[in-house]
């Protein structure tokens, strides 16, 4: 819990010295509230990503482990698992750093 508490902290940060470099002619507060909120979006997208990979991967060491035969399948499965989970985290940095960069929020 401690480690993924740094993570979202040192998260914020840097994404609020990026937003705060990047926002010329932006009111600061309109700003600082999309830089605030691109940061906890990424740091919430993040975990969810972690917490089902971890899952994931339980599952398949499991499966394995009752059935060595099927290790095979279970890897296949497992990488193309891995993979759906994985563009989600990427969907949304994506989204993150449209909010942050090119504000189509502001106008």
């Amino acid at each position: 819990m401690r480690k993924a508490l740094l993570i979202v902290v040192n998260t914020m940060a840097l994404v609020l010295a990026a937003g705060a470099a990047f926002a010329a002619g932006v009111a600061p507060e309109v700003a600082s509230a999309t830089a605030s909120a691109t940061a906890i979006g990424m740091a919430i997208a993040a975990a969810g990503c972690g917490i089902g990979q971890g899952l994931g991967l339980k599952a398949a060491c499991e499966g394995t482990a009752r059935n060595p035969e099927a290790g095979g399948k279970i890897t296949v499965t497992l990488i193309l698992g891995l993979a759906f989970i994985e563009s989600l985290a990427i969907y949304a940095l994506v989204v993150n750093l449209i909010l942050l960069f090119a504000n189509p929020l502001i106008g």
